[in-house]
């Protein structure tokens, strides 16, 4: 006979406010690139962003939930930044605060707070603000500012319309020289975070090395070349889905080979959706998806239990 004591049985000295707060660290040199890019554009939409998750993450704890706030978590704090990556940098600020509203509200706190969401919190609001306001959410920035500033294609828009020749230069696509969100416009900055992540184990390399992988086989397969396939990698939400989104501890798979083939489902999705959408982006599209699969995921792909012989 054994007696089971309860959990927690193993203490790592780790907290939620740890891993947030160095996800916060590997997203800072993408940030401080897209502050340099953008300017006052992305610096009045992270703020934006920061401030009304966390007050809305107050508001709803304290009056509708009754329960002490945990803003020191830095959860909200960092459901504000992904989110304020995932929108132009000229985004009005009502707009941004009805996202915010969405991610903290609909997204986080409907299923009971950090902990208990299904989906991605910044990825609710990102995807509702692109369904309810379309054209704010495709007007890309090419330059510093806020208002009235130029407005150009995204790399992803030149691959929808097929319009190849014009797409940047690999290079530029990969240091941030392109227009785009603020999480989409520079690989380099983004990987550099993304390993800083893996080394101090705050990720695996599971979900994001499957993503990539993944995506560049089938957008080889659909585009016929390396060189887009590569560009595919480089451009949209790609390095900023693989790392960041979709490695959320709570909305994706366990083990290491339900991570797998969540990340292999989520490269595969987000080429069809760019190849055959109606949006030029899938990785949102694609993340959600497989978030709602992850139940089903862990159910059927178990590690082997203690003491129990293989079937």
């Amino acid at each position: 006979m054994l007696n089971v004591s309860l959990s927690p049985h193993v203490h790592s000295g780790n907290s939620t406010q740890k891993c947030m707060g160095q996800v916060l660290v590997g997203l800072s040199l993408a940030l401080l690139w897209s502050f340099w890019q953008f300017g006052l554009g992305a610096v009045v939409v992270t703020v934006s962003s920061v401030a009304f998750c966390v007050l809305f993450e107050f508001l709803i704890t304290r009056f509708l939930m009754n329960e002490k706030t945990r803003l020191d978590d830095l959860s909200a704090v960092v459901t504000g930044v992904l989110l304020a990556f995932n929108v132009p940098s000229n985004l009005p600020i009502w707009i941004i605060a009805i996202g915010a509203l969405v991610a903290i509200g609909v997204g986080k706190m409907a299923f009971g707070g950090i902990g208990a969401n299904i989906f991605n919190p910044a990825l609710v609001g990102r995807v509702f603000l692109l369904i309810a306001y379309p054209v704010q959410m495709t007007t890309w920035p090419v330059e510093a500012g806020y208002a009235d500033v130029a407005t150009g294609a995204t790399p992803l828009a030149l691959f929808k319309m097929g319009n190849y020749e014009a797409l940047p230069d690999a290079l530029d696509m990969l240091i941030g020289q392109t227009g785009g969100a603020m999480g989409e416009i520079s690989a380099l900055a983004l990987l550099i975070g993304g390993i800083y992540m893996l080394v101090r184990k705050t990720i695996t390399w599971h979900i994001p090395v499957a993503v990539l992988v993944s995506a560049f086989v089938f957008a080889f397969a659909f585009y016929g070349c390396p060189k887009l396939a590569l560009m595919q990698l480089l451009s949209g939400g790609m390095i900023l889905g693989a790392f960041f989104m979709a490695t959320d501890y709570v909305s994706s798979p366990m083990n290491s080979r339900g991570q797998l083939l969540y990340g292999v489902m989520i490269g595969f999705l987000t080429i069809v959706i760019r190849r055959f959408g109606a949006y030029p982006e899938g990785m949102s599209f694609a993340i959600l998806i497989m978030n709602a699969f992850t139940p089903l995921i862990n159910k059927y792909v178990k590690p082997q239990r203690f003491g129990v012989a293989k079937k």
